[in-house]
């Protein structure tokens, strides 16, 4: 086991680092903030769309989503960026691998997002 903070405090602690994360991408990571922006811009809308419960959780959590993903791979990219600067071909097929990731997520949620919306315009 290893040693730290136990009970509520861990908890604690550890939403303190999780925050101190979502300070950093913000801070460093273009993309996150282009994807906030997004998500504020659509979450919104999805609440307010005259869909059912479930189906705004979907729209919501597909963008969650893509926030998540991009954290990972944002990790990924300083992991690697603190091992070295000098090109190594692992490093950039993790980071490809990342952005990957981060691509699939945004297909599906456009995917989602264009399925809920032709869906309701048929259903009118």
């Amino acid at each position: 086991m290893k040693p730290g903070y136990k009970g509520i405090k861990r908890i604690f602690k550890a939403t303190e680092f999780s925050i101190k994360g979502l300070k950093a991408a913000w801070k460093n990571e273009a993309a996150f903030r282009q994807e906030i922006l997004l998500a504020l811009i659509l979450v919104p809308l999805a609440l307010l769309m005259p869909i059912a419960l479930l189906t705004k959780l979907i729209l919501i959590g597909s963008l969650l989503l893509v926030l998540i993903v991009e954290l990972i791979n944002s990790a990924i990219e300083a992991v690697v960026d603190r091992i070295g600067n000098e090109h190594h071909e692992l490093s950039g097929q993790a980071k490809d691998i990342g952005s990957s990731a981060v691509l699939l997520t945004l297909i599906l949620a456009l995917l989602t997002w264009l399925s809920v919306i032709v869906d309701f315009i048929i259903q009118g």
